[in-house]
């Protein structure tokens, strides 16, 4: 007996790898989450994805759709380089798609989430584009008149790499004043310790901005380099919506009103893009590559099925993409994953 049709999405993410399978109707299922091996060299983490993969896939599943951070060679299906998986040249959506005889395609995390939110969230309506996601590091996925933008190597959306202080903060990358610098988690965290706070993560920080002088003084600094490089990217692209997504944006308003008001200081002549926190949360990647293997599955509205064609939601939980959590080690998992 044949089963509805359905799509399964896999999200690599630096400590933990997500998983979801979607209905036709944009129902996750079912999901899972288990702890990236990155200690364990790149051959695990390729394994953990193809296990992850393996144990969703049920009869009527039409293709799986990955998502991965760093350099992401989407038509090659190549993870380039992710320095913090220690991958470099590796054939991620062969290796799934070996095992598994369905198609596979791979998307960057950032480009998938900025795909989600075009087509489920705040972008849904909107031809020109910015989402930006503040996390560990800085990233950016962009919709130029309704297209996604990968740009000639596919490396486009490298905003954390935008400079905002000509000799500024020295920056991993090798640049210096670049963004990231100043509104990375680890940035700063980072900066935070420079003065000699203790914190463990941005909210740490975000969290004394009333009280601490040095928290409040580096969170201004922070905020406003974010808006001066929003103003050079909407100069360039004219943006009519920009999104904020990531681990940063819990500080929600303590976050936008600067924002705001840095980028409509740098954009004297016109007016400034709406600015506001993305509502998919931390699962947008996930649900951008369960839209990638929709679009690559071949379904359609001619053969009843479309999957995501709404904003996914869980039975019982809102949208989000985690109704059941799954040890990597439990009978039933591995057993699927055999």
């Amino acid at each position: 007996m044949s089963r509805p049709a359905n799509v399964v999405a896999v999200d690599l993410g630096g400590t933990t790898i997500k998983a979801a399978r979607f209905n036709a109707q944009g129902v996750a299922e079912e999901s899972l989450r288990l702890a990236t091996p990155s200690s364990q060299g790149p051959e695990a983490v390729v394994a953990a994805v193809v296990r992850a993969a393996a144990a969703l896939v049920r009869l009527g599943t039409r293709a799986v759709g990955l998502c991965a951070p760093g350099l992401i060679d989407d038509a090659a299906g190549v993870v380039r380089f992710a320095s913090n998986l220690g991958l470099r040249d590796t054939p991620l959506a062969a290796a799934v798609a070996d095992r598994l005889s369905l198609p596979v395609t791979l998307e960057h995390d950032v480009r998938a989430a900025c795909l989600a939110e075009q087509r489920l969230g705040l972008g849904s309506d909107v031809q020109d584009l910015l989402v930006v996601v503040l996390g560990t590091g800085v990233a950016a996925g962009i919709v130029s008149n309704g297209q996604l933008v990968r740009g000639t190597s596919g490396f486009a959306g490298e905003f954390g790499h935008i400079p905002v202080h000509a000799d500024g903060e020295h920056c991993a990358c090798g640049q210096h004043g670049c963004l990231e610098a100043y509104l990375s988690a680890s940035a700063l965290v980072r900066r935070y310790r420079r003065t000699g706070g203790t914190a463990n993560n941005a909210a740490d920080i975000t969290a004394r901005l009333k009280t601490d002088p040095d928290a409040a003084r580096l969170w201004a600094e922070g905020t406003d380099a974010l808006g001066r490089a929003l103003v050079t990217s909407t100069v360039l692209l004219d943006h009519q919506h920009i999104v904020l997504a990531g681990g940063i944006t819990a500080a929600g308003e303590a976050l936008t009103n600067p924002v705001r008001r840095a980028l409509q200081r740098g954009l004297a002549w016109r007016a400034a893009p709406s600015v506001d926190i993305s509502p998919l949360g931390v699962d947008a990647g996930l649900l951008g590559a369960a839209l990638r293997a929709t679009d690559a599955s071949g379904l359609s509205g001619s053969d009843g099925v479309a999957p995501l064609a709404r904003r996914p939601r869980m039975k019982g939980a809102g949208h989000r993409v985690a109704p059941k959590t799954k040890s990597a080690t439990s009978p039933a998992a591995e057993a699927r994953a055999r």
